[in-house]
């Protein structure tokens, strides 16, 4: 029981829940760590400072600060005009929008180098070297030193070996990677799917003028308007010309013909719709668009003049009022519709157009989906991968001058939608619209954005721009903002002049926004629309003629300026426009109406919303932009308004803006806080209230804590200026009216608040961790803290300056004290507001005592230290804080502490945030005041560090008491990851030695929680596989330190007794592999995580729990392997001697592993048989069946487990064992691997040699099962692979690189943790990255190639390879330690079982050179002790040495040659005679089982070896050569007999009769037979022949008893094969081995293991589960009466209960399956005819499986040899005698009869089951139906048949399926004999059917109906007619009649019965067909009864003799015969 394990017990019950706890020994507590820092200086100072430089000199980890540039993606930020003054809200809305990002970072990392990535190719792994045909191997028997021998193989190994394992090994899965942050998306202004729209024609009919489009996306379903608009005309030169009096200039931005729409929530009723408008000219609509409804521009003859006048016309109101504009026309087309339609054909050609009505049509039958809100279409197209498309539209809708507003609008397309057409009502004009509809993934050339600047790339020739166009999406969008915008859109909805009595009909208004009330202070501020100029400063609505309350659909857009004064307002003048010059009229055409305004202002707040205006209808009224127009102070003289001051005007104004908030606890709250700047005058006006200066902190203390309760979507909008703003209150106390408040406090728990509502928020999108992401982006990218130096020296961009200290000109400074008590005083509570924290309540007592313990009970009672300048001028040198400021960082903490109540539980709850906030602060202290060269401990104060320990404590108790609960078990995992990443990354920050303590305590706090044990390693594990994941683990790990070759004090600052004695030193190197508490202080991190691995893997099995522990064990050991596989690839690692270094830290893991040997599982592949098998190569991998040890050790060749043997007994008491999973123990036995491949080799060869006796033979039995689980599996290749896998596959890549690079996958993440992406700059951290190996990301088949399947084929050989040799080399290791040793003999035995085991797996050639070379090594050294204690090892040896002598590699059967030739050679002196004979067996072994045996290639093999001999000089003189030719000789004879078998594999029986000839051969040879018989058995077994394959074992197994009985005299043993005979009698034939022909004491005799009496035993048990298999469970419990004795005597009583156990259940199967069994089917063969030699005139019985059908088996036998004969074959079909003379000599003919087994009367009282009768059968009849005639059938009167009995030669079952027939008898019935057989069996059916215990009416029936049926061909009436309607004339047929009459009188009464069993099972249905029955019945008992009443009078004549005594037989016969004819 090692130190560092524990044992799992106590159960006990807490609440509810069942948890199993565990009492911990002091040993799994996290230990004291070293005082790193410290350690570290004294290390460098002394001993090897180079080495220690070059190894273990931290690197330079500070977490570094760096700006980088915001990507911009115009040419210039968009920001205010310069020289405007900006307040200070606007100051830093725009320095937020174009300041640097803050990033804090790991410094650049060492890049590994490419070799890793390298392609393999197929010389690293061939298995078809071009080596020439067996070649010799050179220097075979060159070495006589051992060391050079070693020498040299070492050298050969080490060659072409791969360094990087991992690279070789299939990645993990994805779900046990450690946990990451994922680096958060930069911040960017939102954009939705993109789709660029370009206006390629607009045409009608005729073309008279110019036309003006807009362009606009609405949304039906939401009813809204999405997008603003698009204005573009395609006017030609000429009608431009037209409006050139009213075009001033035509800006560049204003040509635009292509815009690019946003869509952020695609939905099915999205509409582009098309308003067309025109020059207002005189009358309605309707009037002018009739030229367009009846002209066309093809009649141009007829209509020409009728064309120019229009024309003329046209110029005419162009210029006179080419200002004004008049609705004319629209079009509409499904947007969405285009794309999906786009999307699915992606084959159409780029000129596919749509018809705008086809379009309305399709979309129409769309699947509607009203069921959620903004249904996404991603089922019906791609918005960003649909094909460019061309929409061309060929139906203009006219405009209804009463139906322009947007409602009228939403109405045509619903009824578009629903009716798929046009409304009749609605009508249309002919034309054509032309649009491409592309989208757009990068910005294309010349683009402007919404504000007209121009974005990049810039066009560097002048093109036609593409317009932005801003997007009004239709749900919130919740992204804040990061660009400078300030957009005014006005909308005038509708006029009502109705009531006016004036002449006011065509009515327009015009739009002017104004800085004063002058009308020179009208700003150019509104956007232009097409080919005019880029800014206006007015705007006029489109007319609708004759209207006196017109709709209107303008929207006016407007860019705001920065500062906003009360005077800037909007101005509205209506006018009436003249449509018609009047004759005396020369003035302008408009007529004044009147006036109204809006100020832009409402209390210092942007207005925005709905109005109705009043209209002023003669002048404005003086200062009229102070007041809105409804509350117009009384004027002189007064106004005269329209309709008594009634709002006639409707409009709405919307904002888009990033300045302006639109909510009002938004607003107050920057306002109250920018008052607190300076420059404020008081009292404060904000909206309605003023507020004095006295009243500030109060009403800014309500306005902080209302901040939560913010809409969440301006909330977020501004959440970075909200955040910025409250982290500057927590950090800087503020002068307010002279007092000081601090508002710290308070702004914390606001802080919190928004936390906790942002995470609520369902909206809102959380990563894997549960991170709000726009908290995270914040974090990462935003975050600074006020005013550090680089903000203070540089200006932001275009001028602007940061903020700088002078803004807080109120604040002053003033005591901690103080300022505390102030703040306790104004406090506000509130019981109501949830948010605001509590009183601790019972619950919080654990973390009530930590707040106790650090002095933090009373949340006032300290505040962070900062001293007035005022009073205390000298800085203050003791401490590290800056005295005249508080530290954010210091200030964040102090609030975590002293918070209470529900902002406590809301702090701890998202810990996350403030702990990444903390580390932020912390970077930007260490990076501001330069402190990189003060020592680390000295960078924070001592108070500091006293609250980051108690804040870690209260998370950690957090954790744990959620644990307990057993409730929310997710938020603890997130809580304890994210504690895990801060101090992670505080490591980088603090004094190391403090964090280790920080860890220390974690871990004992969570070992001190009553957790369930699973449970708590989980929770610790990820905490520590995320701290061990830091960039600098390995030196944090103090690697360097670790004593590789010295076997000193592995902890240099540990003082320790020194002592030279050898002993102590072993201890100190066994040590290295123990998990001591020296090593867990000195390797901190590595030391806790192995002690994770340890208890994880002890865990006992706890029954529900089970499924938990296996997640655990697996978490555990994947994060052992994830840090391997990082230094494996790591460049930094990548010197042979760092390696070693690196090596020795995870020493322990091997002491772990070899303990943990139980748990593991491997797989192995079904079919062995060494190199040339490809085990399971077409089997699925992921459903090899794993077998456990015993098994594996079996198919190793040691079928006793001797290897176990040593320390099995301390797992049988050992506790239930849990299995791990196949994969999780390839993992770990990688790491195991990894180790002894990279630890130095003389460190390894001491452990070893000092290893006790028992662990030795652990590690041995780990090295098996590493060769099991790294067998090679074979080519999993499909030549055939589709294209479509072939594109999901590429596609799955793309999505899976797409996913690393943005943070989704946790693998991605690894390598980024630290290094992160090249999206941000930084070099990636290529640590772990797993792309570097070989193996693709792809698991399903079907996606790859057939180019990757042959690649992963190629490196999971490598693979083997390298872990085989890594086996290999350990091996070595260890044999050549064994000189040093005192248990020599059973090591090298061992070692000897795993090389056997690597020969038994598939293996490739480069490995299989090694491993002869290392047995040839072995043979060399230990020879003698090999072949005398290890003669079952050496059985095995020979045979896998010769199986790889019939290999198909020369390579292979090279080194298979020369290690056989060695084994001869070194076993001449002592045992040759073992030797040959296990050579001998082996070859027997191998031709009778091995499938792919090679026969030239063995010939050509020994051939070679007798090469060897011939060739070897030294043994010349010497027996050698002539022993060697003699068992050559012996080997090539039995060759021969396999030539035979060969032939005969496809006939089955004729392989077995041959085999079991060659096993009779063997009778003498005890050995051979055995293996012969087990050869059977094997090939009986793959024919599923259980039982003959049970026989052959039952066989082998009398054998072995016939030895046994010659040696040993024991009770318990069987008396030879006598004992088996109540198994079958078969057995007997073992006996001939007696002492008479063998001798037992000879060499090499009975030597194999079999013949023993565990040999026996396991012979048995094969055969009894053979037995069972086969469904002959009554001999299982005739094979275990032969077993149960020898397992009494040896008391082995687990053994015993097995075999109870197994006996209970054959007897179970006896019971349940009794009856229902089907044993085998026999028939009678016979072959004739010379063609087949040895068999011609034999005749067999075949034993074939059950309910086999005649013609089955001759279809069989009939395919088989007409392949040997053809068309000479000829199937007999009838079973009369053969008359050879009538037989074709030529032919070769087969008899087939179906026969049963045959008893006699006084056997079937002895065979009473079903088992009886079909256990051992020797004799077997048929029969053959003939007449006198020679017909085979005839009348009933004529009818004869022959009975033919055969017996063989041996019982049924046997070890084969066919046995010779060797006797055959014959003999006939008369037709009245064949009656009354008939009759009787009738009978017996009858009574069989209706006295069953559930009778089967179906069967009954039946039989009824061949009975009593009306009319049945020879039936029992004919019969009776027949035979008994005359007594027969002959005398000897009296006694016939009379027994048959006798049968009928059974039959008869048995009918009866039958008809009366049938009444009680009808239904009602067949009520008649039971009275039909009944009558049948009733007709033939009349029609029999005279011929069953009519009696032979002979028969019944007393014969009466004075004296008798005794009655004669035939008397007693028909005394019995009469008696039976009274009843």
């Amino acid at each position: 029981f090692s130190p560092f394990r524990y044992t799992v017990y106590n159960i006990v019950q807490y609440r509810k829940h069942t948890v199993y706890l565990s009492i911990l020994p002091q040993s799994y507590d996290a230990v004291e760590p070293l005082d790193l820092e410290e350690f570290l200086m004294s290390q460098l100072q002394g001993g090897d400072s180079a080495l220690m430089r070059e190894l273990g000199d931290f690197p330079d980890d500070d977490l570094e600060v760096e700006y980088v540039e915001k990507e911009c993606r115009t040419v210039r930020h968009s920001v205010p005009d310069e020289g405007v003054e900006l307040d200070s809200h606007v100051k830093d809305c725009v320095q937020s929008y174009t300041q640097p990002w803050l990033m804090v970072k790991s410094p650049s990392l060492a890049v590994l180098s490419d070799d890793s990535g390298r392609t393999l190719t197929s010389s690293d792994f061939d298995l078809r070297s071009g080596l020439t045909p067996d070649p010799r191997v050179d220097g075979l028997l060159r070495f006589s030193n051992h060391d050079d021998l070693d020498r040299f193989n070492l050298e050969a190994r080490q060659g072409n070996r791969h360094a990087d394992l991992f690279a070789l090994y299939p990645p993990t899965d994805e779900d046990d990677a450690v946990e990451i942050r994922p680096i958060p998306d930069c911040p960017k202004e939102h954009m939705g799917d993109r789709i660029l729209i370009r206006c390629q024609a607009i045409r009608f009919e005729i073309d008279i003028e110019p036309l003006f489009a807009t362009l606009a996306l609405y949304d039906l379903r939401e009813k809204k308007k999405i997008s603003e608009n698009f204005y573009c005309d395609l006017n030609s030169d000429q009608f431009k010309g037209f409006l050139k009096p009213h075009t001033p200039q035509t800006d560049h931005s204003t040509l635009s013909r292509a815009a690019i729409f946003s869509i952020t929530y695609p939905s099915p009723d999205i509409y582009l719709v098309i308003k067309i408008e025109k020059v207002l000219q005189q009358g309605e609509i309707s009037d002018c668009a009739e030229p367009y409804m009846v002209m066309k521009e093809s009649d141009s003859a007829k209509n020409k003049e009728k064309l120019e006048k229009l024309r003329s016309q046209s110029e005419t109101f162009c210029q006179r009022l080419g200002r004004y504009r008049m609705p004319f026309a629209w079009a509409t087309v499904n947007i969405m519709n285009v794309i999906s339609n786009a999307t699915l054909d992606r084959d159409s050609t780029d000129s596919d157009s749509f018809n705008g009505q086809c379009v309305c049509v399709r979309l129409g039958q769309l699947p509607r989906r009203n069921s959620e809100r903004f249904a996404t279409m991603e089922d019906q197209c791609n918005m960003s991968a649909f094909k460019p498309a061309t929409i061309t539209i060929n139906t203009f809708c006219k405009q209804e001058g009463d139906r322009l507003s947007d409602e009228d609008l939403f109405k045509f397309l619903a009824d578009i939608k629903k009716f798929s057409s046009l409304h009749r009502r609605i009508k249309t004009i002919s034309g054509m619209i032309k649009l491409d509809v592309t989208p757009v993934h990068d910005n294309p050339m010349a683009c402007l954005s919404a504000e007209l600047i121009p974005v990049k790339p810039v066009a560097e020739k002048n093109l036609r721009p593409i317009k932005e166009v801003l997007e009004f999406p239709s749900s919130e969008v919740y992204v804040p903002h990061s660009t400078y915008r300030n957009l005014l859109y006005v909308y005038p909805q509708r006029l009502n002049f109705v009531n006016r009595l004036t002449s006011a009909r065509n009515i327009t208004i015009k739009i002017q926004f104004m800085s004063g009330e002058d009308p020179s202070c009208v700003l150019p501020v509104i956007f232009g629309k097409s080919n005019g100029p880029e800014f206006v400063q007015e705007v006029y609505t489109p007319v609708t003629y004759h209207n006196k309350s017109p709709d209107f659909y303008e929207e006016v857009k407007i860019a705001l300026p920065a500062r906003l004064t009360e005077r800037h307002h909007l101005l509205f003048t209506f006018y009436h426009i003249s449509c018609q010059q009047k004759q005396n009229q020369t003035g302008a055409s408009e007529t004044f109406i009147g006036f109204s305004w809006l100020p832009i202002l409402s209390c210092d707040r942007l207005q925005t919303g709905q109005y109705c205006l009043p209209i002023a209808l003669d002048r404005l009224p003086v200062n009229y932009s102070l007041h809105s127009p409804e509350k117009i102070p009384p004027q002189v003289p007064p106004v005269k308004w329209m309709e008594s001051h009634k709002g006639v005007f409707n409009l709405e104004i919307q904002a888009v803006s990033s300045v302006h908030t639109q909510d009002n606890h938004l607003e107050r709250f920057f306002t109250l806080c920018h008052a607190l700047e300076g420059g404020a005058t008081f009292p404060l006006r904000i909206r309605e209230e003023k507020i004095p200066e006295n009243k500030l902190e109060h009403e800014l203390k309500l306005s902080i804590i209302s901040l939560p309760s913010s809409r969440l979507e301006p909330l977020v909008l501004y959440l970075h200026l909200v955040l910025d703003q409250l982290f500057t209150l927590i950090m800087q106390p503020m002068v307010i009216a002279g007092q000081i408040a601090n508002l710290a406090q308070i702004a914390f728990e606001s802080v919190v608040s928004i936390v906790n509502s942002l995470h609520n928020s369902q909206e809102l999108a959380r990563d894997q961790q549960g991170r709000n992401g726009l908290l995270a982006t914040y974090l990462y990218w935003v975050f600074r803290l006020a005013d550090s130096p680089r903000d203070l020296l540089n200006t932001g961009p275009d001028g602007v300056l940061p903020p700088t200290e002078g803004r807080y000109s109120t604040m002053g400074r003033a005591s901690a004290t103080t300022v505390g008590a102030m703040l306790l005083q104004s406090r506000l509570r509130s019981s109501s507001n949830p948010d605001i924290p509590a009183p601790h309540s019972a619950e919080d007592t654990e973390v009530k005592n930590i707040l106790s313990a650090k002095g933090y009970n009373n949340p006032g009672c300290r505040m962070s230290t900062y001293v007035d300048s005022s009073s205390h001028p000298q800085r203050s040198t003791g401490g590290t804080r800056p005295s005249n400021r508080k530290q954010f960082h210091e200030e964040l903490a102090l609030q975590m502490v002293v918070s209470t109540g529900v902002c406590r539980e809301n702090a701890y709850k998202y810990a996350w945030f403030f702990f990444e906030l903390l580390v932020k602060s912390m970077a930007q202290h260490v990076s501001q005041l330069e402190k990189q060269n003060v020592p680390r401990r000295s960078r924070f104060s001592d108070r500091f560090k006293d609250d980051i320990t108690t804040i870690v404590s209260v998370v950690t108790a957090e954790i744990g008491t959620i644990l307990v609960k057993q409730k929310e078990m997710e938020q603890a995992e997130k809580v304890n990851i994210s504690l895990a990443f801060f101090l992670y990354d505080l490591l980088s920050l603090m004094d190391r030695g403090f964090v280790f303590i920080l860890v220390k305590n974690y871990c004992n706090q969570m070992s001190a929680k009553s957790i369930s044990m699973p449970t708590m390693i989980g929770i610790r594990l990820e905490f520590l596989r995320i701290l061990c994941s830091h960039e600098h683990y390995l030196n944090l790990s103090l690697y360097f330190s670790s004593p590789a070759s010295e076997p000193a004090s592995p902890c240099p600052s540990i003082s320790s007794q020194s002592s030279s004695s050898c002993s102590f030193q072993e201890q100190r190197i066994l040590g290295l592999f123990d998990l001591s508490q020296e090593f867990k202080q000195q390797h901190y991190l590595t030391g806790l995580l192995l002690t994770e691995l340890s208890a994880a893997l002890d865990m006992e099995s706890e029954g529900s729990v089970d499924t938990h522990r296996g997640k655990v064990q697996r978490k555990a050991i994947n994060a052992t392997y994830s840090l391997l596989c990082a230094h494996d690839l790591d460049q930094r690692c990548a010197q042979p001697e760092v390696r070693a270094k690196v090596a020795t830290l995870y020493l322990p893991l091997v002491g772990i592993i070899i303990d943990s040997i139980n748990y593991l599982d491997f797989t192995v592949s079904e079919a062995r048989g060494g190199k040339n098998k490809t085990g399971g190569s077409d089997e699925d991998p992921d459903n090899v069946t794993p077998i456990n040890q015993s098994i594996a050790m079996a198919i190793a060749g040691n079928p006793f487990n001797t290897l176990y043997n040593s320390v099995s007994l301390l797992y049988q008491s050992a506790k239930a064992v849990a299995t791990l999973s196949a994969e999780t123990s390839r993992n770990l036995l990688l790491c195991f691997l990894w180790v002894m491949k990279n630890a130095e080799r003389s460190l390894i060869q001491r452990w070893t040699v000092d290893m006790p006796s028992a662990q030795l033979n652990r590690l041995l039995e780990l090295l098996t099962i590493c060769v099991s689980c790294f067998e090679y599996r074979g080519k999993q290749s499909s030549d055939k692979v589709s294209t479509q896998a072939l594109q999901k596959s590429q596609q799955a890549k793309m999505q899976l690189e797409d996913s690393l690079l943005r943070g989704i996958g946790a693998r991605g993440e690894m390598m980024r943790r630290v290094g992160g992406s090249d999206r941000a700059g930084q070099r990636e951290n290529l640590r772990w990255r797993k792309d570097l190996t070989q193996w693709r990301q792809t698991n399903d088949r079907q996606d790859k190639t057939k180019a990757e399947l042959d690649q992963e084929a190629l490196i999971s050989g490598n693979l083997a390879t390298e872990s085989n040799l890594i086996v290999l080399d350990l091996l070595e290791t260890i044999v050549q330690a064994v000189p040093l040793a005192d248990c020599k003999d059973s090591v090298v035995g061992g070692v000897l079982r795993v090389l056997l085991h690597c020969l038994t797996c598939n293996q490739s050639t480069t490995f299989l050179s090694h491993c002869f070379s290392t047995l040839r090594a072995l043979i060399v050294k230990f020879g003698d002790l090999l072949f005398e204690e290890e003669a079952e090892q050496c059985a095995d040896l020979c045979q896998k040495v010769l199986q790889y002598c019939s290999s198909h590699e020369d390579g292979n059967r090279s080194q298979a040659c020369a290690t056989l030739y060695l084994i001869m050679r070194c076993s001449f002196s002592s045992n040759f005679s073992r030797v040959k004979m296990q050579v001998t067996m082996s070859l027997a072994s191998l031709v009778g089982k091995s499938e792919d045996f090679h026969e030239e290639y063995l010939r050509r093999s020994l051939r070679t070896i007798l090469a060897y001999a011939e060739e070897d000089t030294e043994m010349q003189n010497t027996p050698l050569p002539s022993q060697v030719d003699e068992l050559l000789r012996n080997l090539n004879s039995i060759l021969s007999d396999t030539v035979k078998m060969r032939e005969f594999q496809e006939d089955p029986e004729m392989l077995m009769d041959l085999m079991y000839r060659i096993a009779k051969g063997y009778q003498t040879s005890p050995d051979l037979r055995l293996t012969w018989l087990q050869n059977m058995a094997e090939k009986h077994k793959n024919r599923k022949c259980f039982t003959e394959s049970a026989m052959c074992l039952v066989h082998a197994a009398a054998l072995v008893a016939e030895y046994l009985s010659m040696l040993e005299d024991h009770k318990y043993l069987p008396v030879g094969s006598v004992t088996f005979q109540d198994i079958s009698p078969n057995v007997l034939e073992e006996s001939a081995v007696s002492d008479d022909v063998l001798s037992p004491d000879e060499d090499g005799v009975c030597s194999g293991r079999y013949f023993t009496t565990g040999g026996m035993v396991v012979l048995l048990e094969q055969a009894a589960e053979l037995f069972s298999q086969g469904g002959l469970y009554e001999a299982v419990n005739e094979v275990y009466k032969i077993i149960m004795p020898v397992l009494e005597a040896h008391r082995d009583f687990r053994e015993l209960g097995s075999a109870h156990h197994k006996l209970q259940r054959a007897f179970d199967n006896i019971i349940q399956k009794g009856h229902k069994r089907m044993f085998g089917t026999y028939f009678r063969v016979g072959f004739y005819g010379a063609k087949f030699g040895d068999l011609d005139e034999r005749e067999f019985v075949y034993k074939e499986p059950g309910i086999t059908h005649l013609p089955e088996i001759s279809h069989r036998l009939e395919n088989f040899y007409s392949q040997c004969f053809g068309d000479a074959l000829e199937m007999i079909k009838d079973s009369k005698d053969i008359d050879r003379s009538k037989l074709d000599a030529n032919k070769a003919y087969i008899q087939i009869t179906y026969v049963e087994p045959f008893f006699d009367d006084y056997e079937m009282k002895n065979r009473l089951t079903n088992f009886e009768k079909n256990f051992n059968l020797r004799r077997f009849m048929y029969t053959t139906p003939f007449t006198k005639a020679g017909r085979p059938r005839g009348e009933l009167n004529e009818q004869y048949k022959r009975k033919t009995i055969l017996t063989t030669m041996h019982a049924f079952p046997y070890i084969k399926t066919r046995i010779n027939v060797i006797q055959k008898e014959e003999f006939d019935l008369t037709p009245i004999e064949v009656a009354i057989e008939d009759m009787q069996k009738k009978t017996r059916e009858l009574a069989v059917a209706t006295h069953r215990e559930q009778p089967d009416a179906k069967m009954l029936q039946m039989l009824l109906q061949g009975s009593v049926g009306a009319t049945v061909n020879q039936g029992p009436l004919e019969v009776a007619q027949v035979f008994l309607n005359e007594i027969p004339a002959d005398p000897k047929l009296f006694r016939h009649h009379n027994k048959l009459r006798l049968c009928f009188k059974e039959f008869i009464m048995r009918c009866g019965e039958a008809v009366e069993k049938n009444k009680h099972l009808i239904t009602m249905d067949q009520k008649e067909y039971q009275q039909e029955l009944k009558k049948n019945y009733n007709r033939l008992r009349e029609n029999l009864r005279p011929m069953l009443e009519r009696k032979i009078p002979e028969l019944y004549k007393p014969i009466i003799k004075p004296q008798i005594r005794f009655l004669s037989f035939s008397i007693l016969r028909e005394c019995e015969c009469a008696f039976g004819d009274r009843m």
